[in-house]
């Protein structure tokens, strides 16, 4: 049933005492008593048939229960409309940044999960200086994956339907010298097109001292935070 509000409250009140309101009126200025009896009875008739049109009529009831409903649903939908939007910009708007962060960490051998044991078919080693085979740029190793592991997107342009096997074999990360002038800082390419060159030690690039700490005349010493993660390099 709908909440009965003060207006309508003071509006029951208001009929109710109308009627002996209406009855000492007509006791005043009627003429005789039997014209101030029907005088009275009009008043009361009318009184009453208002009252029960506007509160205990069934269709009035119904129409306010349906505009009643209306209000309460459509403040229900406003509701769940606000805490859809809090929901999605407060909680899965966080839950997806923090999912693609953690899937941009994974990618381009860039994880910190430890590569321990080595697998024996990954030829190269973290500090080892390399040259491109086909666009013939050199650079250090910085980590490796066994296949690669890359936005799918970045795989598909990388790799055409003719060059799809590639997708599973050892993949590198290249610090690129920049002595070279290739343009790119860094690199993410599959074993098949870089080869070892052992003599140069001089690789410029920014980075390199947050990877290594020195040269040992076949390669870059790992620091020890880069070691944990290739122990066996």
């Amino acid at each position: 049933m709908p909440h009965m509000g003060a207006a309508v409250a003071l509006q029951i009140c208001v009929l109710l005492s109308a009627i002996p309101a209406q009855y000492f009126i007509s006791q005043r200025y009627g003429t005789d008593s039997a014209q101030r009896i029907q005088i009275t009875e009009r008043l009361i008739i009318a009184s009453w048939s208002s009252f029960t049109n506007t509160y205990l009529s069934l269709d009035t009831w119904a129409d306010r229960l349906k505009l009643w409903l209306s209000k309460t649903r459509t403040c229900l939908n406003a509701g769940l409309l606000i805490l859809r939007f809090r929901n999605w910009y407060y909680g899965e708007k966080e839950t997806k940044i923090g999912d693609n962060e953690a899937e941009t960490h994974s990618y381009f051998a860039e994880s910190n999960h430890v590569r321990s044991p080595k697998p024996e078919y990954i030829r190269f080693s973290v500090g080892q200086v390399i040259v491109h085979r086909r666009l013939g740029y050199s650079g250090v190793i910085i980590g490796w994956d066994g296949k690669a592991k890359a936005p799918e997107e970045w795989l598909q342009h990388k790799y055409p339907p003719a060059k799809q096997d590639l997708k599973d074999t050892p993949h590198y990360r290249i610090l690129i010298n920049k002595a070279n002038g290739f343009g790119k800082s860094t690199a993410y390419v599959p074993e098949e097109e870089i080869t070892i060159i052992v003599g140069l030690e001089v690789v410029h690039h920014p980075d390199m001292e947050a990877y290594f700490s020195g040269y040992d005349g076949s390669k870059y010493i790992m620091k020890p935070w880069l070691e944990k993660i290739y122990p066996q390099d």
